[in-house]
């Protein structure tokens, strides 16, 4: 009887390890089945009005919003992915973030990236002080030039406008347009290379401050997403386009921190 009692606990404790086995083995696949698709988004750490980081580790800007509006619409959660502008393309391939998605000019770029449809078209102008007797392009001769690293007026100044950047006194590279900015304010260099949307934000609470007539170019921004990656860029056209449709982003353009880039955006 005793052989009886101990052979049916013994076949009920290998039961429930079975149980607990079969159990366990399926908690992954269930929980994985739940898991929301976390997308990332990579930008510029210090790109006002299109993107920022804050000192308190918050983030902001019109792109980090419609991006934030575009995983709400998809049912995605929102990753921020901040970096110094000339890591983006390391990030990038590093599969740290989904994209670059921060005032990301096409131009020059076309087949480095899967792009989305451009959401925005703007010039590169040249910012001065008022009183800096700087009228024109060739004013800017024997003057110090300031411009953000890794940008599209960067490119325009080193490899397609050399002849202009040669007669400078010298091309100052900054990390971010805001430094940049103080800089022209300090009078430590005469004249920014900025495009006109971003240069229009960083004199938007200042006086004194206006751009040359003459512009260097015009540009196109869109989102750069990793060669191949075509359906996750369709899926996230698609969602602007209907944020577009329903007001979403002209609500976000009421902000008045992007009043001076309203103007500029438009999804064809």
């Amino acid at each position: 009887m005793k052989k009886i009692i101990t052979l049916l606990l013994a076949a009920c404790m290998v039961f429930a390890l079975c149980a607990c086995g079969s159990t366990a083995a399926s908690a992954p696949a269930a929980q994985e089945a739940e898991e929301t698709y976390v997308f990332k988004q990579g930008f510029d750490l210090d790109y006002p009005p299109y993107s920022y980081l804050s000192d308190d580790g918050s983030v902001g800007g019109f792109d980090v919003e419609v991006c934030k509006a575009v995983c709400d619409y998809l049912g995605w959660g929102y990753e921020a992915v901040p970096f110094n502008w000339d890591a983006k393309d390391a990030e990038l391939q590093a599969g740290s973030c989904d994209c670059i998605w921060s005032g990301f000019t096409v131009e020059g770029r076309e087949d480095d990236y899967c792009w989305s449809e451009p959401y925005s078209v703007n010039s590169q102008m040249i910012l001065v002080a008022d009183d800096s007797g700087i009228k024109t392009l060739d004013d800017l001769a024997g003057k110090v030039v300031g411009v953000q690293t890794a940008t599209s007026a960067y490119t325009m100044l080193t490899e397609d406008r050399t002849e202009l950047t040669d007669s400078f006194a010298d091309l100052k590279v900054y990390e971010t347009y805001p430094i940049a900015f103080q800089d022209l304010k300090a009078g430590g260099i005469d004249a920014i290379a900025v495009d006109a949307t971003l240069g229009s934000f960083l004199i938007s609470d200042e006086t004194g401050y206006s751009f040359l007539d003459e512009s260097l170019g015009d540009e196109t921004y869109a989102i750069g997403f990793r060669i191949g990656d075509d359906a996750l860029r369709d899926q996230v056209n698609d969602a602007l386009k209907a944020l577009w449709a329903d007001g979403t982003i002209a609500k976000i353009l009421e902000n008045d921190d992007y009043t001076e880039i309203a103007d500029y955006i438009s999804l064809s």
